[in-house]
């Protein structure tokens, strides 16, 4: 398995975790999770010690959770409180708790050396939490390996053909990409003056219908994050990728993939963006339409992962446009290798 284990993974969005028990596989442990009346999330083993039924399937009571098979029940440092039967409890039944922190909008999970854990390891996505920014987003659960989407995300030039209808044009391939590390990051970057805006662009573009300058710029955030700085901007504005955040149609597309196990994972994929944040209209209409967009990539990603099954002898080649995902394989498999 290609896990690099100490590491925070994103387990749920923030406003998926409350009383009900929320299962989870990550990096092939069962977690669940769950917030105490303090609103505090836990995060335990996900398997009841006595017959091993998903703790996910139990009862929050309090600040603990009672399986539901026999009522075995444990606190949320997954130390047995009650036994099934009125037997006192035993201390050595209990199942392992995980560093579990809060932010950004997520719940993170450290699945590694507990020792380790440390929130001040967390990426820095600040457009989640800066004034006049806003984020939506979704998850989807993928039938693939999770490193494929991190592919995906670091080569864009897909677009043109898997997403045609939406952020896809032609040009992507008229203007080359930029690939460097820096700060443990890797990042490639496209700027593409003066082209058509793609039909996604158009309708926050209003009533302009002239070119636009045009920006891509990835950032791979190991192990399994990548934030794309997005964006276009009128002819007439003069602006270079240098200047770009000064653009008023600019947004940050946030993909972080936990990996479930070496075929599944979770796409936890939204965007912080600026613009009509106030619209609740629009921005429901928007968020429904970069969904759209990254079930496009859904399907291209479970029908590539099958072949991959099909035909294990074959290999993955890399061209110059896969020169970002090659690195940020090979930066991950320096995290793994560590380990």
């Amino acid at each position: 398995m290609h896990f690099a284990r100490n590491q925070w993974y994103v387990a749920a969005w923030s406003a998926d975790v409350g009383r009900e028990p929320l299962g989870r596989i990550i990096c092939n442990e069962p977690v669940v999770l769950y917030r105490m009346m303090s609103g505090e999330v836990v995060a335990l083993e996900d398997i009841c010690p006595h017959r091993l039924l998903p703790l996910s399937m139990g009862l929050v009571e309090g600040d603990d959770i009672r399986c539901r098979y026999h009522g075995l029940l444990l606190d949320s440092g997954g130390r047995c409180r009650e036994m099934p039967g009125g037997d006192a409890p035993n201390a050595a039944v209990k199942v392992p708790p995980y560093a579990v922190t809060e932010r950004y909008g997520f719940i993170w999970v450290w699945i590694g050396d507990q020792a380790l854990a440390d929130p001040a390891r967390l990426p820095n996505l600040w457009m989640n939490e800066a004034e006049g920014w806003r984020v939506g987003g979704g998850t989807y659960h993928v039938k693939c390996d999770y490193r494929l989407i991190i592919d995906n995300l670091m080569d864009l030039s897909h677009e043109t053909y898997v997403h045609s209808t939406s952020v896809g044009q032609k040009e992507l391939h008229d203007f080359p990409i930029e690939t460097r590390v820096e700060d443990a990051r890797v990042i490639t970057s496209r700027w593409m003056p003066d082209v058509t805006p793609p039909p996604l662009y158009k309708l926050s573009l209003g009533d302009y219908a002239g070119n636009v300058d045009r920006w891509q710029i990835c950032y791979y955030l190991p192990p399994a994050g990548v934030i794309i700085d997005v964006g276009v901007a009128p002819v007439a504005e003069g602006l270079t990728l240098e200047d770009h955040d000064a653009a008023e149609i600019r947004s940050f597309v946030l993909d972080f993939i936990t990996p479930e196990t070496d075929r599944t994972c979770h796409y936890f994929w939204g965007s912080a963006r600026t613009r009509d944040i106030d619209n609740e209209a629009l921005f429901a209409e928007m968020t429904q339409r970069q969904g759209a967009v990254f079930l496009e990539d859904v399907e291209v990603l479970e029908a590539q992962q099958r072949m991959i099954d099909h035909c294990p002898d074959r290999k993955l080649r890399a061209f110059k446009v896969d020169s970002g995902g090659v690195r940020a394989r090979l930066m991950l498999d320096k995290l793994v290798s560590a380990e």
